[in-house]
């Protein structure tokens, strides 16, 4: 299937990008501003567009009205025919609702719907709740990337306690991936509910265990959907996490995972001279590298982009790095003796799901050294 995927660049967008990407051999065509002009031609010969692109922050005339004027473009296109028989839209539950925002999005979703049944494609109509996930943008996409902003500055957020519905952005990305084929008209994810309280307090539990490499309890999705989100925004400004190891007469000893909850899988691997492992990323897992010997470079891209981040370890330094979910990785033995990692996993291995999708790093010439 040829999908249209407008708003590829912004949060929602690169997430359902990465998903399809994973899990989905559809030709995706990312629509990012700059090319908006182009919008109904890169539709002509598209089987479906998926309507992300929008606005929600702004005068509130702004973000009504930008809404709309986008989803009037995307209705435009459509309506050129020869275009897409299925139109997906990335709504919210907040649509139609006494807000700016609310009141775009139903007007949005009414010309979407209109232009779609005037050429004879199906509309699917995907109503998110309040969202979170790996790289949003602190005050913009969720008050949770505020708030680890907030930790992490060591300040002290504002909090008006209140229940909400979270969903982790990978599975608002799942479930519009699930509009393009489904016989619902409407599609209503339900997220984990819980207060804006309890979120402040796992961050700050979060922080205080990860100081030190301390894995915190991960025993609910939640708790694993926050602790990612949290390690995103630390990557890579504060890794490697050194690791203290403790000598005698009788050798060395270093703890190299101290987790305080959940499941968990250790495995050790050797490697010769020269020799590459990994290239591949993961959408949920939390992986951890512990050089035990030997020196190795690391390296890591954010999919889509072009930066590889490297980090250079020893055997003789011990030190964590944690790999970021949705950022290829692999470890090269660049010493002259074998290599020898430890890999931890918070979750045990399901050859079912092994949330491993295969792509190289390929260091660019604007590779930065950490």
């Amino acid at each position: 299937m040829r999908v249209v995927l407008t708003g590829a660049g912004g949060f929602l967008g690169w997430h359902t990008r990465v998903r399809l990407r994973a899990l989905t051999d559809h030709d995706v065509v990312a629509v990012a501003r700059e090319d908006w002009p182009k919008l109904a031609e890169l539709c002509r010969d598209a089987d479906a567009i998926v309507h992300i692109a929008g606005v929600n922050r702004g005068t509130p005339e702004a973000v009504e009205a930008d809404n709309v004027g986008l989803a009037e473009d995307v209705a435009q296109a459509v309506s050129h025919g020869g275009g897409p028989t299925r139109v997906v839209f990335a709504n919210s539950i907040q649509s139609g609702n006494d807000t700016p925002y609310g009141a775009g999005k139903a007007r949005a979703a009414e010309a979407l719907a209109a232009a779609a049944h005037g050429c004879g494609a199906n509309f699917v109509d995907v109503r998110l709740p309040n969202l979170f996930g790996e790289h949003g943008r602190p005050a913009y996409n969720s008050f949770v990337a505020t708030f680890i902003d907030e930790v992490l500055r060591g300040e002290e957020p504002s909090v008006q306690d209140r229940e909400v519905g979270l969903l982790h952005v990978q599975n608002a990305a799942e479930a519009l991936i699930q509009a393009l084929d489904s016989p619902d008209d409407v599609i209503e994810p339900v997220g984990t509910r819980t207060t804006v309280k309890t979120v402040l307090h796992l961050l700050r539990e979060f922080h205080a265990v990860y100081a030190a490499g301390d894995i915190p309890v991960l025993d609910s999705k939640l708790r694993v959907d926050l602790f990612n989100t949290y390690r995103a925004a630390l990557f890579p400004m504060r890794y490697p996490i050194p690791l203290t190891a403790k000598s005698d007469d009788r050798g060395r000893l270093v703890e190299t995972v101290r987790a305080h909850g959940g499941q968990g899988q250790t495995f050790v691997s050797t490697t010769r001279p020269g020799v590459t492992r990994g290239e591949h990323f993961h959408l949920g897992k939390v992986e951890r590298f512990v050089v035990l010997s030997g020196e190795a470079r690391i390296s890591l891209r954010r999919v889509f982009t072009k930066e590889v981040v490297s980090f250079d370890v020893s055997g003789h330094v011990p030190a964590v790095v944690d790999m970021p979910t949705m950022w290829v990785h692999n470890i090269t033995n660049t010493g002259d003796t074998e290599l020898t990692t430890l890999f931890w996993t918070h979750s045990l291995f399901d050859p079912e799901h092994p949330d491993t999708f295969w792509e190289p790093v390929s260091t660019p010439a604007s590779e930065v050294t950490a």
